[in-house]
């Protein structure tokens, strides 16, 4: 055999791996925090009102700095962005697990730290999304997509399963602290990148300039927007089932922390297996088929409304952990074929931001909504408008024509 052959992961370089490796080490604390500080609000006395009130402080900054994180993973070098991110949410986290283990946290406190976090996340996630764009050639794409999504979706399955025992047995606290050393431990990892500098735009122009050439990419693409504007009222749903009534059903119906986390790990081993069986796959229609997926996101919701057991929650996790990835790798490839890697991160944002800008709010009225509504009936309105959303998305002509590129070079959508 020639010593010479490249292997199976020849495409897999340095950048990649140490990106995954370091997703794998916070995904274990970032799939456990939630849980942990939805039982921590629960541990004070607070309800769903205020884990839905604890949930959107920690998107609302999210929301609000996306656009400048993407502006600046544009202007500086992605890497460092990530590094800076991951140390503030470290500080944060560690912040946050001292008082819940004192027994000192105020709800002021727990919505304060929250903010501190999602105001990191919306200067990792540009940048991080820009980092990966850069680590793998396009022809290897999807091997790589799946691959990193297998790797970050594998650390979701140990950290909601760990974080569910964890708080059951130890109470919140030790699971953010496991979170903050998780972020310290990903920023010194990060920090190992090599990545090249994106082509600079012209001199003198300064970051609202980028922003707008952002927005007319952004614009321009006809599936992009409308995928966004769906994922805008979908992700209020999914965010007010997964933070505020997961937990809140799983305490007065079920084992509690321990259930939730078996829930949660689930999820993500629906997202692991459909990874390995979509590694191969390379469908035509990529968003038309990636969007099939977001039917499954509503199997949660649905089951949590007729009070399943445990069982058949654990299944509909795991449906919707499957769709996901089915979205989520085809997305990806769309992004990376048809954005311009200059502009990817400032796209991204905007992506991010319509797709997160809603989820605030409904994290916010989840309460309020079950008080309306009753938990059931609440719950039975996230799942049918989910459904209803991915029906409305497949009539839009280039959401059920974008193709993916015959060749590595980047090509135009076409709606024909």
């Amino acid at each position: 055999m020639n010593s010479h052959q490249p292997g199976r992961f020849s495409w897999a370089g340095r950048n990649y791996r140490i990106q995954t490796a370091a997703t794998v080490v916070s995904g274990l604390g970032n799939a456990a925090a939630p849980i942990a500080t939805a039982f921590a609000v629960l541990g004070t006395g607070g309800g769903a009102t205020e884990v839905g009130y604890v949930t959107a402080a920690r998107l609302l900054p999210t929301v609000l700095f996306l656009l400048i994180g993407g502006a600046l993973a544009d202007r500086l070098p992605r890497h460092h962005v990530m590094v800076a991110a991951n140390l503030f949410n470290a500080l944060s986290q560690a912040a946050l697990a001292v008082l819940v283990l004192t027994g000192s946290v105020q709800l002021w406190e727990l919505l304060l730290l929250s903010a501190a976090g999602g105001a990191g996340q919306a200067f990792y996630g540009p940048a991080a999304q820009g980092v990966l764009m850069q680590s793998v050639p396009q022809e290897h794409a999807v091997q790589a997509f799946s691959v990193y999504r297998m790797a970050m979706n594998g650390s979701q399955i140990g950290g909601a399963a760990l974080g569910g025992a964890l708080v059951a047995a130890v109470g919140p606290g030790w699971v953010l602290a496991i979170d903050a050393v998780g972020f310290a431990v990903a920023a010194g990892l990060r920090v190992l990148l090599r990545i090249e500098a994106v082509p600079a735009g012209p001199a003198g122009l300064g970051m609202v300039h980028e922003l707008r050439a952002g927005w007319r990419e952004f614009a321009s693409r006809q599936w992009l927007w409308a995928v966004v504007i769906q994922f805008g009222v979908l992700m209020a749903c999914i965010e007010a089932v997964e933070t505020v009534y997961g937990p809140v059903v799983a305490q007065q119906r079920l084992g509690g922390a321990r259930d939730w986390g078996l829930a949660m790990a689930a999820f993500g081993i629906g997202m692991v297996v459909c990874g390995v069986l979509t590694a191969g796959w390379r469908p035509r229609r990529i968003l038309l088929v990636g969007n099939y997926g977001v039917f499954l996101f509503a199997c949660p919701a649905l089951a949590l409304a007729v009070t399943a057991p445990l069982p058949v929650l654990v299944t509909a996790m795991f449906a919707s952990g499957a769709g996901v990835t089915i979205f989520g790798v085809n997305w990806m490839i769309a992004l990376q074929q048809e954005i311009p890697v200059e502009m990817f991160s400032r796209v991204s944002a905007y992506d991010s931001l319509g797709s997160l800008a809603l989820a605030p709010v409904g994290t916010a009225l989840a309460g309020p909504a079950a008080d309306a509504l009753t938990l059931d009936g609440a719950l039975w309105t996230c799942g049918v408008l989910t459904l209803v959303l991915a029906a409305l998305a497949m009539a839009v002509p280039e959401v059920r024509h974008l193709s993916r590129a015959a060749t590595p070079a980047q090509v135009p959508v076409t709606a024909g």
